[in-house]
């Protein structure tokens, strides 16, 4: 197009005859938009001055606060095979209410008598011991009899010996008398030897006195072996005393060990029943697990295991349980770097999976659809996902939290710090900073323990 002035470019005043232009303002020396620009520059001021609250952010799923109201799974305690169900999924059971039956698959159980054998095998155990109790019984009646008996041969003994020794003493007195007869004898007949010579007396008196010292000395050799016999018979009495205490003492130690013998195997025998009586009980029970029983009260969730004729193993899982009553709380995970603002009391809110919510992290007053909570615990090991768990519970200061909430559905919490304005949250948000780590003064006297010489400290 080529306009009036030859160029290709209008002039002024043919541009001025074009509608778009005249909608174009000349701005340059406008007062307006200057009043326009100082009153955003203001609102911006105020705005970055206003307070922030700083807050950690997780994702956590709904748990209870107490483990034994957590969903858990029943296991088999014994193997066996499934034979009957007696619940459906979705059912409220009660505590000690049959879940199920199920039977033995083992060979060692199969017998329907079992308990009947295994109690007669302890009445006939325990029927051995009260036979060996009373063979250790007669065994120490017996002993007490041997005892008895050698004390009193043994006194028997002590008196023989004593008129041995008696006899001995005579034997040897009677000895001498018969050797001083003898020497008495000998020196009268060397007497009349000289008598006799000198023709003083005759030869028949002389031949009476030779045999009157041939009868005293005959004499003295019998007294001699009356002596000899005596001394023989002291040796043999005590002789026969210790031979007395050995055969005595022989037949004492065959009973004693006869005694022990009995005894140890009345003591092996009770061991074995008390065995028997172990397998008996452990039988007993055994019959009482083929019924799986519910726990506590709760709700039948999931069935692991469920045909018929189904064989399960011993620990094996067979159903999962919900509780019926529950407190709930939150298991939030946190990054290691945020793990130190945190402290058992410390306030989070959340927002769950499923309900509604307007929320502005900073000014958690101005959020809607958020509820409160406390933290109740901390791990001090991290877990397997690379964060830290927090155990959250309920607030009671605040609105509880929706009835509608069940086990296992998600929450994000907000952990609530430290109020800064706005403009240093952007600035640490920039720098990537952590949050501010203070503990408030009013937080002192709350600290179980804490005084105030820790204070000063």
């Amino acid at each position: 197009m080529i306009y009036n002035n030859g160029g290709l470019s209008p002039s002024n005043e043919e541009v001025k005859n074009f509608t778009s232009f005249s909608r174009v303002v000349d701005i340059t020396n406008s007062k307006a938009v200057k009043r326009w620009l100082f009153s955003i520059s203001i609102i911006l001021l105020v705005f970055v001055m206003l307070p922030w609250t700083q807050n950690i952010r997780g994702r956590g799923y709904l748990t209870s606060l107490r483990p034994d109201q957590r969903p858990q799974t029943i296991p088999s305690v014994i193997p066996g095979r499934i034979e009957k169900w007696y619940v459906r999924e979705g059912d409220l059971v009660q505590k000690g209410d049959t879940i199920m039956f199920i039977s033995e698959v083992k060979d060692e159980y199969f017998d329907p008598n079992l308990l009947a054998n295994v109690d007669n095998q302890i009445k006939n155990k325990e029927s051995s011991v009260g036979s060996y109790m009373q063979k250790v019984s007669a065994l120490d009646t017996q002993i007490d009899a041997l005892n008895k008996n050698r004390e009193l041969k043994l006194q028997q003994q002590l008196v023989k010996i004593q008129q041995s020794k008696l006899k001995v003493t005579c034997d040897s007195t009677d000895l001498k008398a018969a050797t001083a007869n003898l020497k008495v004898a000998e020196e009268q007949i060397n007497r009349f030897k000289e008598l006799f010579s000198k023709d003083l007396i005759s030869e028949t008196e002389l031949e009476q006195r030779e045999v009157n010292v041939q009868n005293t000395r005959a004499k003295a050799i019998e007294v001699e072996n009356k002596l000899l016999i005596a001394r023989q018979e002291l040796i043999n009495a005590k002789t026969e005393s210790n031979t007395l205490k050995a055969d005595f003492a022989d037949k004492i130690a065959k009973a004693e060990s006869e005694k022990f013998s009995s005894m140890s195997a009345m003591y092996d025998t009770e061991a074995q029943v008390t065995k028997l009586q172990n397998s008996y009980a452990n039988y007993s029970t055994r019959n009482g697990l083929y019924y799986i029983l519910s726990p506590q009260q709760g709700y039948i969730t999931k069935a692991i295991k469920s045909g018929i004729g189904q064989t399960i193993k011993d620990g094996e899982d067979i159903v999962t349980i919900m509780p019926a009553s529950y407190d709930l709380a939150v298991e939030l995970y946190v990054e290691p770097m945020d793990l130190p603002l945190l402290k058992v009391g410390e306030n989070v809110r959340f927002i769950f999976d499923g309900w509604p919510v307007f929320v502005f992290s900073g000014w958690p007053g101005a959020s809607f659809g958020t509820f409160g909570g406390k933290v109740a615990a901390i791990d001090n090991f991290i877990s397997e996902n690379g964060k830290y768990r927090v155990l959250v519970a309920q607030d009671p200061e605040e609105d509880p939290w929706p009835s509608g909430l069940r086990v296992g559905a998600g929450a994000d919490g907000i952990a609530l710090l430290n109020d800064v304005p706005i403009w240093y949250e952007l600035w640490r948000q920039f720098n990537g900073f952590p949050p501010d780590f203070y503990i408030a003064k009013n937080r002192f006297d709350k600290r179980p323990g804490f005084n105030k010489e820790e204070k000063k400290k």
